[in-house]
């Protein structure tokens, strides 16, 4: 029904434990996370490798069960993912009280790589660059920025300003010296291209009592969500009063919630059946706790 995109296994795994695993305070069999991610067309080979790279980097944790074997994210691991979540599924933001907020950092050439990570986390943040070393946002975000700093290493290096009016120059002009706006909205109208007509047809044949196959509902929940998942990225969440004419980001967003919400049910059960069920056929009696170290 979806194409499925060019996107690395350990972003696809990443994506299945944030979505459907996590929520439920659980690890997964091993058995079970290869035959959801064959289902996404990764092969058990590609599956197994990601996996074990994934742990030697300290993202998941695996556990040995007699002859079978089950993953967990580790605390890193589940600080990444919930951060994740917090940004796909935030409201769109309504009103603006006309106030930007400021970071302003000069990190030394030795500490490059580090720089550049900070950069990533700040636009993840819907933060533009306004100048070299200098970031603004619309929405005050100093806590999150702070843990950003502190897990970086760099919070000596970095200054936050809150609550700064704008002179000399005038918002929109501000906005688009900040962001591609233009070809983020061509990449909004692309994903509602896709995603606009299979909504409206499942949801049809959801009224009409015939549902899809289970595992045809969590694949498509899982390409939908991850066809998403590029836009936090890039989009700042403006305010309508920041916003460019014909913005589609608020009605991408719309049809994103709506049609994540018809799949979720039917698309939680199949994937909790699956990574719960022992390799064996017996059921683990109930979840481990997915922060274990």
């Amino acid at each position: 029904m979806i194409a499925r995109p060019p996107v690395r296994t350990q972003f696809l795994i990443f994506t299945l434990f944030g979505e459907y695993i996590l929520p439920e305070g659980r690890d997964a069999w091993t058995a079970g996370l290869l035959q959801l991610l064959n289902l996404l067309e990764v092969s058990e080979r590609a599956a197994r490798s990601t996996l074990s790279r994934m742990a030697e980097k300290g993202w998941l944790t695996s556990e040995r069960a007699g002859r079978h074997s089950r993953y967990a994210l580790t605390p890193r691991g589940i600080r990444l993912v919930k951060e994740g979540q917090v940004r796909i599924f935030e409201p769109r933001r309504t009103t603006w009280d006309g106030l930007w907020h400021m970071l302003v950092y000069s990190i030394p050439e030795g500490k490059r790589r580090l720089r550049g990570k900070l950069r990533q986390r700040l636009g993840w943040l819907g933060f533009g660059r306004l100048a070299p070393g200098t970031w603004i946002a619309p929405t005050d975000r100093r806590e999150e920025v702070r843990l950003q700093l502190e897990d970086l290493g760099l919070m000596a290096y970095a200054q936050y300003f809150s609550g700064l009016r704008l002179h000399f120059a005038d918002n929109a002009e501000i906005v688009r010296r900040c962001w591609d706006l233009e070809t983020l909205n061509r990449d909004y109208a692309a994903f509602l291209d896709t995603y606009e007509p299979v909504f409206q047809r499942v949801r049809g044949e959801d009224h009409r009592g015939r549902p899809m196959p289970p595992a045809e509902h969590f694949v498509l929940h899982f390409w939908l969500t991850l066809g998403y998942t590029q836009f936090p990225r890039r989009d700042p969440n403006l305010p309508p009063a920041l916003q460019p004419a014909g913005w589609l980001g608020t009605r991408a967003s719309q049809t994103f919630q709506e049609f994540h919400q018809l799949l979720k049910e039917p698309s939680d059960r199949f994937v909790n059946e699956l990574v719960t069920a022992q390799p064996d056929g017996n059921r683990r009696s109930g979840p481990r706790n997915p922060a274990r170290p």
